[in-house]
């Protein structure tokens, strides 16, 4: 029987691949530092044995950016003991622009597409649920936004359609090769998506476009790490210049129908309690 192994399988995606997979029959074993089915250290090869043994399809994610300067990159020696071990077919939770030399993420990237087994690379843009589980939750609670990305626009993702293609992608033949670019099916400012969030949430929030160096100096007073704060403040900036505005296919190719809208997300999170 086929076992699909689920790294960062508390995170965001991972525990919503592994309840999707659960939930269809296919038999899970889920990996991550505590409170998975097996503990799992990517800087611990010591770890990888027993969560690979006897694994022939496998969800990755690298959770760090800083891990693009490790050479080879943590996720390629694992990819090499994962084929080692049998693993036959691979999904990379991956990002925008890793097919490019100088991404972070570009040597972890074209390890799994040049592993030599099946492979599904997945691209996703900026999470929906970076409003409601981590990254701007507690700015949403506080009624204000504040972020350097201007009047620029992201078509943010839900990862419940991140998850519904990688479980599909463990699971069917068809995606082997693919790499999918994730994205919703509209681009919003930080200002639209704070204004359908208060419209859902029933309770005021506003955006405020806030200078860059402004930003990076509260992230370095919050104790984040330097070259954490200046990324950071980077990828912020790069939203207000349009970077990340190109709408992708990627759910539509992968799953036959159209990705979850921000707004659907919104009443859905605040049903939910997520900003209560």
């Amino acid at each position: 029987m086929k076992q699909n192994l689920i790294l960062a399988a508390t995170g965001k995606t991972g525990r919503r691949v592994a309840a999707r997979l659960s939930a269809a029959g296919h038999p899970i074993r889920t990996a991550a530092r505590s409170g998975a089915d097996v503990p799992f250290d990517l800087d611990d090869p010591a770890t990888w044995p027993a969560a690979l043994d006897g694994v022939t399809a496998a969800y990755l994610v690298e959770p760090s950016l800083d891990s693009g300067a490790q050479q080879p990159p943590r996720i390629a020696r694992l990819v090499d003991a994962a084929v080692q071990h049998g693993v036959r077919r691979l999904v990379l939770l991956s990002a925008p622009g890793a097919e490019r030399e100088g991404h972070p993420l570009h040597a972890t990237d074209l390890a799994v597409r040049e592993s030599g087994v099946e492979w599904t690379v997945l691209r996703p843009n900026w999470f929906s649920q970076n409003f409601s589980e981590d990254f701007w939750l507690p700015a949403v609670r506080s009624g204000t936004l504040a972020l350097p990305t201007g009047q620029g626009r992201v078509p943010f993702i839900d990862a419940d359609d991140i998850a519904d293609v990688a479980a599909a992608a463990l699971t069917e033949d068809r995606h082997a090769g693919q790499a999918y670019e994730l994205t919703g099916p509209r681009a919003l400012t930080f200002a639209e998506a704070a204004d359908l969030i208060a419209a859902a949430t029933g309770k005021p929030l506003r955006f405020v476009d806030l200078p860059a160096e402004e930003f990076l100096q509260q992230q370095l007073s919050y104790g984040t790490p330097t070259e954490a704060a200046q990324r950071m403040t980077n990828l912020l900036v790069g939203i207000s210049t349009g970077a990340h505005a190109a709408l992708h296919d990627g759910v539509e190719r992968a799953l036959g129908r159209a990705p979850r809208r921000f707004e659907d997300f919104a009443v859905a999170a605040a049903a939910a309690g997520c900003w209560s």
